[in-house]
């Protein structure tokens, strides 16, 4: 195990410095469980995608990007085990290698496990429920030093896989697999905002995965993107994208950027992992120094709540890089953002202006509160929204609230950000 007494570590786009320290890098699980009991405070770190002090707080900060746990894949439950900090587009390519896949991935392949299931996040497609639903068990170190393991049956695991950290240090995580397929991607442009809205519905079911990516200026929607699994059958075009056209050349999602970084386009078929994100591996994601914010809605909602955005373009679009529309199937984990129903999700990607973000956050949650709107934990804002609680967006808050307080009295996981937003005390 190493460590580091001064640490100058940031989050991935350099949106926020981690105080406290040491960090160390334990190899075993033994090494995290020997780190949380001489500990009095800890917080995990994982690939630091975050924006903001979720995973930061003062004591020992462990990293989880050295932890040497095998990938053991079990093709009779349909299950792979995998150690906390394997980033997703590692786990791929090991599970397509052995004639396996995972039912979604995120834009970034960058991520690692532990932390995009603790933060809900989520890829994207009306059948695609989110990252953290696949997780079919949990291995982690609690506040008393011990190892315990939650399996599918545990009636704690729905409020601990999207935790926020406040549980432990998770060391692995066993997730639901499926077969290989393949997946082919297309892009089209200048969709009228008139079609996107009225057929909404039929151009969100018109592929596996669809997002709409726009400045929120303008008649029409900038780019869409279409991933169509090939053992799904869905046909390559339809009425729904009446008056785009196709891309006819490779596109980045943020204008101006080198689309080498993005995965392949044109309609040519290839395995999962190489297109449902949106970007290779190899490469810097996005627009790389950026901000980023999410709010996910009820599917229902999903409409009148792109308008209520549209009516902020002349407060957003002067910050922004783009935004991206996309859907999620519900899942029943206490603390997702898509815990009880469908959702789309409403993303922008920013220019790195944390002040005048800030300031823009109130007006964007105040426009998106008559609809119910859940932030991403993992991403930026300022609260739940004006005249809102987290209760009343998270039927399951208090539940939540009172497991983290059960399985971790002394508050040693508790940071800023948990009480915060009132997760502890």
């Amino acid at each position: 195990m190493t460590d580091t007494d001064t640490p100058a570590l940031t989050t991935w786009a350099g949106s926020h410095t981690f105080r406290g320290g040491p960090v160390v890098h334990p190899t075993t699980v033994e090494e995290v469980a020997a780190v949380v009991a001489a500990a009095r405070n800890v917080r995990a770190l994982g690939s630091r995608h975050s924006f903001h002090d979720l995973a930061d707080g003062p004591g020992t900060l462990v990293a989880l990007d050295r932890l040497d746990v095998p990938i053991e894949l079990d093709p009779e439950a349909g299950t792979v085990t995998v150690g906390a900090g394997v980033r997703y587009g590692e786990l791929a390519r090991h599970l397509h290698a052995q004639g396996w896949a995972l039912h979604t991935m995120a834009s970034l392949p960058h991520i690692a496990v532990a932390g995009t299931v603790a933060t809900a996040t989520h890829g994207s497609g009306d059948r695609a429920s989110n990252l953290s639903a696949a997780v079919r068990g949990l291995e982690l170190v609690g506040a008393d030093g011990q190892v315990r393991t939650l399996g599918a049956d545990d009636p704690e695991l729905p409020g601990s896989v999207v935790a926020l950290g406040g549980l432990g240090v998770v060391t692995r995580v066993t997730l639901a697999v499926e077969p290989t397929f393949d997946v082919a991607q297309e892009v089209f442009v200048d969709l009228p905002w008139s079609v996107a809205l009225d057929r909404f519905e039929d151009l969100m079911g018109s592929a596996w995965s669809v997002s709409l990516f726009t400045d929120w200026t303008g008649d029409t929607v900038g780019q869409v993107w279409r991933k169509h699994r090939v053992d799904a059958g869905v046909p390559a075009a339809g009425p729904e994208l009446a008056g785009a056209r196709p891309a006819g050349r490779p596109m980045h999602p943020v204008p101006g950027q080198d689309p080498v970084a993005c995965t392949e386009q044109g309609g040519v078929p290839g395995p999962w992992h190489e297109r449902l994100p949106h970007f290779r591996l190899e490469f810097t994601p996005s627009a790389g120094a950026e901000l980023q914010s999410e709010w996910l809605v009820p599917r229902e909602h999903a409409v009148a709540a792109i308008e209520a955005l549209r009516g902020l373009r002349d407060l957003v679009h002067p910050l922004l890089f783009v935004s991206e529309i996309r859907s999620i199937a519900g899942d029943d984990l206490w603390l997702s953002t898509a815990h009880g129903g469908d959702r789309v999700a409403l993303h922008f990607t920013w220019k790195p202006l944390r002040a005048e973000v800030d300031a823009a956050l109130p007006a964007i949650e105040a426009a998106l509160a008559p609809f119910d709107a859940r932030p991403h934990w993992g991403k930026l804002f300022s609260g739940p929204g004006p005249d809102r609680t987290w209760q009343d967006l998270y039927p399951r808050w208090d539940d939540a609230r009172a497991l983290l307080g059960r399985r971790d009295p002394e508050g040693r996981f508790a940071n800023d950000f948990l009480q915060r937003v009132g997760l502890r005390g």
